[in-house]
C-alpha cells in the first residue's frame, strides 16, 4: 500500500493539498454543519399565574375565610342619607309627641255634656276648647282644630253630624237673622264657620298660626240653627 502524506495549511481560506505517492496533486476539502441550538423562552405570565395544587392540600383555613366585599362610595351615601331620614322622623315623631302632650291639659278640661241640649249648652263646650291650636285638616283636641274640624267636633258631641267642610256645613240647619247661642255661623263664600257666643261674640278656630278662641263676629256671616 502506498504510503500517502497529508499536510494542512493553517491559513484560513487555502485548501488542505494531499501528496499522492505517484507525484499528483489532489485537493481534500471536508465540512461541519452545526444543528441550531433551540431557544428557550420564558413565559413568566404562565409561570406566574399557573398553580397546581393537590386535592388533599390545606392552607391553614385560608380557604374559607370569608372577606366581606367593600362598599362603593355611592352605597356609603345612600346608607348617610337614610339615616339622616330616619333621624329626622324621629325627631319629628317626638316633637309632636311633646305636642300632644301639652295640649292634653287644655282636652282635659273638656266637661262631659249630654248627648242633648240647648244652644247654650253648645256654647259652654265650646269654650272648654279655648287655646287648642289651629292646625289643617285637624278634628279633634289631641291634634289641633281647623275651622270645619271644630265645629264638627263641638256638634257631634250632641249628636249632631255635621259635614267635613266649612262650604258643605253651610247649608245644614235652618237659615235665620235674629241669632241666638249655639247657631252656626258661616261666612258668605262658604270659606270660614265658628259659633255664635252671644253678646256680638263668636268662638272659631281663626288660622294658622292661631288657637282656638273668642272674638267679636264677622258681621257679614250668615246664621244656622241646629239646636
Amino acid at each position: 500500500m502506498a504510503a500517502a502524506t497529508i499536510c494542512s495549511t493553517l491559513f484560513i481560506g487555502i485548501p488542505a493539498v494531499a501528496q499522492a505517492s505517484d507525484g499528483s496533486e489532489a485537493v481534500a476539502t471536508s465540512s461541519r454543519s452545526f444543528t441550531p441550538g433551540s431557544k428557550v423562552r420564558a413565559d413568566l405570565l404562565t409561570e406566574s399565574t399557573a398553580t397546581t395544587v393537590e386535592k388533599d392540600s390545606r392552607w391553614g383555613g385560608i380557604e374559607s375565610l370569608n372577606v366581606p366585599a367593600t362598599k362603593s362610595q355611592a352605597e356609603k351615601d345612600a346608607e348617610a342619607r337614610a339615616q339622616q331620614a330616619q333621624a329626622a322622623a324621629s325627631q319629628r315623631q317626638a316633637a309632636q309627641v311633646s305636642r300632644s302632650a301639652a295640649r292634653g291639659g287644655a282636652a282635659s278640661r273638656v266637661a262631659d255634656v249630654p248627648a242633648t241640649g240647648t244652644g247654650a249648652d253648645v256654647v259652654n263646650y265650646a269654650l272648654q276648647f279655648q287655646g287648642i291650636p289651629y292646625v289643617w285638616g285637624g278634628t279633634d283636641p289631641a291634634t289641633g282644630f281647623d275651622c270645619s274640624g271644630f265645629t264638627q267636633y263641638v256638634f257631634a258631641h250632641f249628636g249632631i253630624g255635621l259635614p267635613r267642610t266649612a262650604d258643605a256645613q253651610g247649608s245644614m240647619g235652618v237659615p235665620v237673622t235674629d241669632p241666638a247661642p249655639g247657631d252656626l255661623m258661616v261666612a258668605p263664600d262658604g270659606s270660614h264657620v265658628g259659633i255664635y257666643v252671644g253678646g256680638g261674640r263668636m268662638i272659631h278656630a281663626p288660622a294658622p298660626g292661631q288657637s282656638v278662641k273668642v272674638q267679636a263676629v264677622y258681621q257679614t256671616f250668615n246664621y244656622r240653627r241646629l239646636v
